[in-house]
């Protein structure tokens, strides 16, 4: 487990920018947090930094999946905001994104408590006192040799 501080959302983006750089087949990275931490910057950090350029990412709210594919890696960007805890995700296909790509879930709380354990959790929070946002980075499975590269910035 790893905590950093992000002053603003510019360090919010470089996690992200940071983040696309280490993503691969396979990966889920759940985005943690309550309204406002950052989840959505982050994941549109990430996105645009896959794709080289400031591309729009609209958030998945209503749609509940977004799909990118970008030359190297398809990504699925999840949002189930609107899901009732628990709710089935079958028809969302999930599992099927992650044998060509990678999925960054906000909310995953939605999803069983079993589901993805070799996930990366980046949990986003208003800090004590003061602003900008602190990250906690919980590595699952598979991450522990790619937490380091994220963490550096």
């Amino acid at each position: 487990m790893a905590d950093l501080f992000l002053a603003d959302e510019a360090a919010t983006a470089a996690l992200g920018h940071r983040l696309a750089g280490l993503l691969r087949v396979g990966d889920v990275v759940f985005l943690e947090g309550d309204l406002g931490t950052g989840k959505s910057t982050l994941a549109r950090a990430c996105l645009q930094a896959l794709a080289g350029a400031a591309i729009t990412v609209p958030s998945p709210t209503f749609t509940l999946v977004q799909t990118y594919d970008f030359a190297d890696l398809a990504v699925w960007h999840v949002d189930l905001y609107r899901l009732a805890p628990g709710t089935p995700v079958d028809d969302l296909a999930l599992d099927e994104a992650l044998e060509a790509g990678a999925l960054l879930i906000e909310w995953p709380d939605r999803l069983p408590a079993d589901a993805y354990p070799e996930r990366l959790a980046v949990r986003l929070a208003w800090p004590a006192h003061g602003d900008g946002r602190e990250a906690t980075l919980d590595p699952g499975t598979g991450w522990g040799e790619r937490l380091e590269a994220l963490r550096a910035g």
